[in-house]
């Protein structure tokens, strides 16, 4: 196993952008080809490590002290860079290489201010592949703190015309997310220590060790008999509620969600495609990698309520979805949907559906990123977006119309899709969880599944109105501006297309990495959540 190969995949992007500030403003050319050349290395770093990785535990770990301070009688402060992939983060690591290659092609008109764009975008990369490495909650925290000015700068300097407005509305709730994460990890820093130090008291914000109820000092304030208690709950339940807010932020989960749609149709096209692709798996991740497993206990007693929210995002999503006039808009919620299933799925603690709910993550990244991008090649021609403003592009673009089928059925959920594979499997995981651990009711599985019929609706009404019929332009868009695909919009599109249809006929490469997690997972929030047990 080749060592340092997530620590290339890191730092690469920083050195480039480092390297990008002694570049003259003006060598447009230049930064292009320095952020692809980072994207072109980090595939094939992509290579390596999937040759290298077996279905299995942690591997391609790096630990070295980072932070080790001594306080006296308050112990030892200690943070690591503690790096690692698994079944959930392989996939998603995956992912953000593929994805970032497809937005970095995709930004190569980008010309006005090229050098701030691509530093930010270079700085992005890092921040994304870090979130979804990091083992360290510490190290983890800054990752997910540095996404958020990068893409905030994206969406204010190169966004449309409302773009101060949502990148404002993006910086503040994601800044409310990190607070409330950053209240839980101080507790959980205050209430946890290394085990592997047994010579003194050495206070840690090592993940792994955080998800073991036996490294929790005694008397802590999240210690599971610590009587502490504010109104009904707990402190252990209150700061799964508070982790699960942050990350449903991120996520977003409805009511938490108005500044997603904001942010999309006012961001750039490469930064919608990243947005939706991977900086909103980052709420899911976070829920499968810290709150769940490290208050298992506190995740049993929300399931209930955490799939109801799965579902009313589902819902809620799909009628605005079927209610929205631009495409981008329509997009956006339709993306708030399926995020909704990853709720669902990782409520209902069974091995279908957190593998689905993992794969939901996985396969939406691929559909979101193919849907921006037909977005955005209308939108580079005509600047409108309005829905109604279009008919018959079939007759006069018949490729782009292609690739818009093949993105609208992907994200409906078609068989033969990676979509369908995912959002099956959180309905049998759902479906079992009635049965088998008693957490979920059927009822919510039942009306979950009502949104592959909106998904349906919208997408289809929306390809009537805009592909078939007789052609017809409003809004002063002229017919010259309807013209097919272009090489650079082919080789942004046609990947995706493949890579939606190939996980779909072909899902058991993924699903094989997945699954050792999933059933770790499961096991471990069943079976230490419910022996944790509190004192009256």
């Amino acid at each position: 196993m080749q060592p340092y190969l997530l620590s290339f995949l890191i730092f690469t992007p920083l050195a480039a952008a480092l390297a990008a500030v002694f570049i003259p403003a003006g060598a447009v050319k230049t930064f292009r080809w320095l952020a692809l050349a980072v994207s072109v290395l980090q595939v094939f770093v992509l290579v390596q490590l999937l040759a290298t990785y077996h279905a299995g535990g942690l591997q391609h770990v790096e630990q070295q002290p980072w932070i080790v301070l001594s306080l006296g009688s308050w112990g030892v402060f200690r943070a690591e860079y503690f790096v690692g992939v698994d079944g959930l983060s392989m996939p998603l690591v995956a992912l953000s290489v593929f994805v970032l290659l497809i937005a970095t092609i995709a930004s190569w008109q980008t010309t006005r201010q090229a050098k701030g764009y691509y530093i930010l975008l270079l700085i992005l990369n890092a921040a994304i592949i870090g979130s979804f490495v990091a083992l360290d909650f510490l190290l983890f925290y800054l990752f997910f703190e540095f996404m958020l000015l990068p893409m905030f700068f994206l969406i204010a300097i190169w966004g449309g015309p409302r773009r101060e407005y949502a990148s404002i509305k993006f910086f503040l709730y994601t800044l409310l997310g990190s607070i409330l994460i950053l209240i839980v990890m101080i507790g959980l820093y205050i209430s946890v220590h290394d085990p592997s130090s047994p010579g003194g008291l050495v206070h840690t914000f090592n993940l792994l060790h955080m998800a073991d109820p036996s490294n929790i000092v005694s008397h802590a304030i999240l210690d599971p008999h610590n009587v502490w208690r504010l109104g009904p709950l707990d402190a252990r339940q209150w700061a799964f509620l508070l982790l699960f807010l942050g990350f449903a932020i991120k996520l977003p989960m409805v009511p938490l969600h108005t500044w997603l749609p904001d942010a999309h149709v006012e961001a750039p096209t490469p930064m919608s495609v990243l947005l939706a692709a991977l900086l909103l798996k980052i709420g899911g991740y976070g829920l499968a990698r810290i709150a769940m497993p490290i208050f298992p206990d506190a995740a049993l007693y929300f399931s209930s309520f955490v799939a109801i929210m799965g579902v009313i995002s589902i819902v809620y999503g799909s009628f605005n979805a079927m209610a929205s006039k631009d495409l981008k808009r329509l997009i956006a919620y339709s993306s708030v949907a399926h995020m909704g299933f990853v709720l669902l799925g990782l409520a209902a603690v069974t091995p279908e559906g957190v593998n689905g709910a993992v794969y939901q993550m996985f396969s939406h990244g691929i559909i979101s990123a193919m849907l921006f991008l037909v977005a955005g090649v209308v939108y580079d021609r005509t600047h409108d977006r309005t829905i109604a403003h279009y008919s018959g592009l079939s007759s006069r673009m018949p490729a782009y119309t292609a690739m818009v089928l093949v993105a609208f059925f992907a994200s409906l959920g078609l068989p033969g899709f990676s979509g369908f594979i995912a959002e099956i499997l959180v309905f049998l995981g759902a479906f079992k969880s009635a049965s088998t651990n008693g957490l979920l009711h059927e009822s919510l599985a039942i009306i979950a599944t009502s949104g592959l019929v909106f998904g349906a609706a919208y997408y289809l009404w929306t390809l009537q109105r805009m592909f078939f019929g007789p052609f017809d332009l409003k809004g002063g868009i002229q017919p010259t501006q309807i013209t097919d695909l272009t090489v650079r919009e082919y080789i942004q599109l046609v990947p995706l297309a493949l890579a939606a249809l190939a996980f779909g006929v072909w899902p058991q490469p993924v699903l094989d990495i997945i699954d050792p997690f999933a059933q770790q997972f499961c096991e471990h929030v069943l079976t230490v959540g419910k022996s944790v047990t509190f004192k009256p």
